[in-house]
């Protein structure tokens, strides 16, 4: 199975190698993701709203002009799914993404789940996106980290800022929250669920094999 993933923003040449390797790291046995840096009209960061519209406007463009290259999906490197369909496209080569991957397997287990995302603008379309999929009864919401980008890199400080929000869900009740960047190495232990998203959708594509 070999994934094509684009990036949200741009990233240089030394975080792009990150990712890039980070994905080699989670990908299951049979599965390459290749990842490839979004154009120069993406932001540097989504930051605002108009940051997140300008990504998805710049991910959309680059899946669509993508090769198929012997690509069995492709996959946005980014929780917010951009240009992913909601409903069926028809493509030879189908836009998935990995929040509606998540977020269908943990409605399957028919618990609420929640998320934590950087910033508001982030959390406030990643919520957007749950309704869009039909998922809106099961989400608990999101809680806001207030992270600068450096964070996403940074595992210890994005690690340290979640555990406080694990907490509060705890005391809801709710036992898995979606880790709101694709980027970031989750280690948290907690009796909530830190769902890594790009992790969890990688082994989920592998076991159902190509489609």
């Amino acid at each position: 199975m070999k994934i094509l993933s684009v990036t949200p923003i741009r990233t240089g040449p030394g975080e792009l190698a990150r990712r890039q390797d980070r994905y080699r790291r989670l990908a299951p046995p049979g599965v390459e993701c290749v990842l490839e840096e979004i154009g120069p009209d993406a932001p540097s960061q989504l930051a605002t709203a108009h940051d997140i519209t300008a990504s998805t406007d710049s991910v959309t463009a680059a899946l669509a002009m993508a090769p198929d290259d012997g690509f069995t999906f492709r996959m946005p490197d980014c929780v917010l799914d951009p240009g992913v369909p909601v409903t069926p496209d028809g493509a030879d080569v189908p836009n998935i993404g990995m929040l509606r991957l998540c977020a269908a397997h943990l409605v399957a287990t028919g618990r609420p789940f929640g998320a934590v995302t950087r910033n508001r603008a982030i959390g406030e379309a990643l919520a957007d996106r749950i309704e869009e999929y039909g998922y809106g009864p099961w989400f608990a919401g999101v809680t806001v980290l207030d992270l600068d980008l450096d964070a996403v890199a940074d595992s210890g400080r994005w690690n340290e800022a979640v555990r406080g929000a694990l907490d509060g869900f705890a005391e809801r009740g709710v036992r898995a929250v979606i880790n709101g960047c694709s980027a970031v190495d989750t280690d948290t232990p907690h009796t909530v669920r830190l769902v890594d998203p790009a992790a969890l959708a990688l082994r989920l594509l592998a076991a159902g094999g190509p489609a």
